[in-house]
């Protein structure tokens, strides 16, 4: 039976955070804004370009009235695209991990709500697009999560399932995807969480990614063929 780990990417694989804020500062700075730090931009993160966009703007000042978004989160998204990679890295650990992942037989995909066009440019600079036979992102597709739609397309990508896969992820968003869908959760605890991950509600909790093929291995045992 084909089995499937579906993994988020922003804050469960990489740490884009410092190349997300070297694209939003820019934006906040035309319009005279001040800089969005590090720890802010941790919890703005997630569900994609246009909430970033909003909760900069009421964070550091005036909200932002509807129509005056689109433009906002094109300057973003042209930012972005300038330079994806330049700062950011892969987790400790998550190489090796998708490595031992594939060896065991699990097919890989991702399902995240980074602008899909963004996310197939990051896996390939990063060189981890070799490890997935499929990344939907958002606007992909006329859903994205937590609607579990979008979790249903990756894994009927890899020709898996729904039920014989499961999640990896850090947000409460990604929280709401897998229960929509059925499918347990493993959450990081480093990622970008606006709530500790421990509050959140997934299924087990990982510090590194040393811990997830065993962690899989529970919840998605391997059966020998018999025949």
């Amino acid at each position: 039976m084909n089995k499937a780990v579906i993994f988020d990417l922003d804050g469960t694989l990489i740490d884009s955070l410092p190349d997300v804020l070297g694209a939003l500062n820019p934006v906040l700075a035309g319009v005279g804004r001040r800089a969005v730090t590090i720890d802010e931009g941790r919890l703005m993160v997630g569900g994609g370009a246009e909430p970033l966009i909003e909760r900069a703007f009421a964070l550091t000042g005036k909200a932002l009235a509807d129509v005056d978004i689109p433009v906002h989160v094109d300057a973003f998204a042209a930012n972005y695209q300038a330079a994806p990679v330049r700062h950011t890295t892969i987790f400790d650990g998550a190489v090796h991990a998708l490595e031992e992942l594939a060896s065991r037989g699990y097919r890989l995909g991702i399902c995240t709500n980074k602008p899909h066009e963004s996310a197939l440019s990051v896996l390939e600079a990063l060189d981890l697009d070799r490890h997935f036979a499929s990344c939907i992102g958002k606007a992909a597709r006329p859903f994205h999560k937590p609607d579990r739609r979008h979790y249903d397309a990756v894994a009927g990508e890899l020709g898996v399932a729904t039920e014989n896969s499961l999640y990896i992820g850090d947000s409460e968003t990604d929280v709401k995807t897998a229960r929509n869908a059925g499918v347990p959760i493993i959450l990081v605890l480093f990622g970008y969480s606006r709530k500790p991950a421990a509050e959140l509600g997934g299924d087990r909790l990982i510090d590194h990614f040393s811990e997830l093929v065993d962690v899989v291995d529970e919840f998605l045992p391997q059966t020998t063929d018999q025949s």
